[in-house]
């Protein structure tokens, strides 16, 4: 088993690993919020690409929150999981959407400073993250760039689960998996700094990299 020092490590490690994208035009990495973020920083440099974050939220069930019925992305997207769904009231789904909606929007604003969304019509967009242990953020993820008009779309990671990495190779046109441990665990393990990212660090990268 391989551990990385911090993000930034992992960042630099899975670089190695996209080097194919290098001078490919209208690639855009994307950071999944807040972790996968100092892990874009350090791809997108190297890569010569924009960087942007991605901001997803849980629509969860009004009795059970950590029980998702879909989720939001940015540009108004929803993504439903509708036999879950179907056992809630189209009331309930709305106060639920709109809550989330709140949030996401407060978090963009946040983190963009009032920088626009990049668009993703008709590119490649990289979704990064620090780690895949289900994999259910980032599947989400696929659909949402999807339909945000991305051409073709890459999740790439330092560290996954076999099992995440195959339910993401099936709906992703690429994905990139430094490691994939048979006895996987927790993302958490393989680093040896997993620090809480702060929102200060979002913006920072967002700002260097503007």
């Amino acid at each position: 088993m391989t551990t990385y020092r911090d993000r930034a490590d992992a960042g630099r490690v899975l670089s190695g690993r996209l080097t194919a994208l290098i001078g490919e035009p209208d690639v855009v990495v994307l950071g999944l919020v807040r972790g996968g973020v100092p892990v874009a920083r350090i791809v997108a440099e190297r890569l010569g690409a924009p960087l942007d974050v991605l901001v997803v939220r849980k629509l969860g069930m009004p009795w059970a929150r950590e029980v998702a019925f879909g989720a939001l992305g940015p540009g108004g997207v929803q993504v439903l999981n509708d036999v879950v769904a179907s056992r809630l009231s189209s009331d309930d789904i709305a106060e639920v959407r709109q809550r989330e909606q709140v949030e996401l929007e407060r978090r963009e604003r946040l983190y963009r400073g009032g920088r626009a969304q990049v668009d993703l019509t008709g590119r490649t967009a990289v979704i990064v993250d620090d780690g895949l242990a289900t994999g259910a953020t980032a599947r989400v993820a696929v659909e949402v760039v999807r339909q945000l008009g991305a051409h073709r779309v890459v999740v790439a990671v330092p560290v996954g689960a076999q099992e995440a990495y195959e339910l993401l190779s099936a709906e992703a046109d690429q994905v990139i998996c430094a490691q994939r441990p048979a006895d996987f665990g927790a993302v958490s393990v393989y680093y040896d700094d997993f620090h809480e990212v702060s929102d200060e660090e979002v913006t920072a990268a967002l700002t260097a990299t503007a």
